[in-house]
């Protein structure tokens, strides 16, 4: 017993000499960091003192890049067309297809910092997965497979709107590049006729239920007369029409709901079907944000600083390796 309390006392007697060597190690770590940066210090202040002073030129030489950011929704399932026709303006752009741009009606473009891009307006709180799902339940809106409140949910709640953002560094040239693109996108002659035959049936759909919107009126206003001018209470909720079956009164006034709400959505789809790619919002030309870390005045200071701590951890090996050999 007394030997192994002995064992048990040198095991814990080393493992503090383990830690107090921890520490001792790690403050002599810290303090020497701190006399290299003491040594250093007015190296360190005249590097990003330069650096500053590099960054701040750049700026003022260096012209910034713009950008206009337009917000657009695809109609009548042209969001394929969408993204293979911007694709296709970038390509002609990386290779300062001239020829491209002018067939276009575009006669002047300045190469220098254009480009294009189009991507999903995602609204805030909603994940890639729920927007997959509202996707897949957005191919059947036209169909019977889903019911009114799903399709009511996905008009109201779900955006599939796409934001397509110009880079450019000359502003004039950049709106006037932006504005005969979106000309150029929604010249489809494809998407054109057929946006025509929806309109038509929009327009006739609308017709066909304002004429049966106003023969239900005429019949419920035929069984309230009737009702009113026979003066007692209502037996059946029923109406009977000549040679004809039974109707519930109920099943007329949702059948009139209907139509009035299948008009109001038909109207909506003339108002927003004017164009294959509708333009929600064609924003004004700014100034291209960077992050923190890309401003010239904060980047090439901390380049400098990173170097000089490179070179001199560099020749702190070097030493060390001359010593080891020796």
């Amino acid at each position: 017993m007394k030997n192994q309390n002995s064992s048990d006392e040198i095991d814990l007697g080393q493992l503090f000499q383990l830690i107090g060597k921890g520490f001792d190690s790690l403050f002599k770590f810290i303090l020497r960091v701190f006399v290299y940066l003491k040594r250093n210090i007015f190296i360190l202040i005249g590097l990003a003192a330069i650096g500053f002073a590099v960054g701040y030129g750049l700026n003022q030489i260096v012209t910034k890049r713009q950008k206009t950011d337009v917000i657009v929704k695809p109609q009548l399932e042209s969001k394929n067309y969408l993204y293979d026709v911007i694709d296709e303006i970038q390509a002609n752009i990386d290779a300062k297809d001239s020829s491209f741009f002018e067939s276009i009606g575009i006669e002047e473009v300045d190469f220098a910092g254009l480009e294009i891009t189009v991507n999903r307006v995602i609204e805030e709180g909603t994940s890639d997965r729920d927007m997959q799902y509202l996707e897949l339940l957005q191919s059947f809106e036209n169909t019977d497979a889903i019911a009114d409140i799903v399709r009511a949910e996905l008009e109201n709640k779900s955006s599939f709107n796409h934001r397509i953002t110009f880079y450019y560094k000359n502003k004039e040239l950049g709106i006037q590049f932006a504005k005969k693109v979106m000309e150029y996108i929604n010249s489809s002659t494809y998407f054109d006729e057929v946006l025509m035959i929806s309109r038509n049936n929009a327009r006739g759909r609308i017709e066909q239920n304002e004429l049966l919107l106003d023969q239900v009126d005429k019949i419920i206003t035929n069984y309230t007369n009737n009702l009113a001018s026979r003066n007692n209470a209502v037996s059946s909720e029923r109406i009977i029409l000549d040679n004809q079956e039974q109707v519930n009164i109920a099943d007329l006034f949702e059948y009139k709901n209907l139509l009035i709400r299948d008009i109001e959505i038909k109207k909506l789809e003339l108002a927003e079907q004017t164009e294959p790619i509708s333009i929600i919002n064609f924003g004004k030309s700014h100034e291209v944000q960077k992050s923190f870390f890309g401003k010239n005045l904060v980047l090439i200071p901390s380049i400098l600083i990173v170097v000089f701590l490179f070179v001199s951890f560099l020749v702190y090996l070097n030493q060390k390796s001359k010593t080891l050999i020796l």
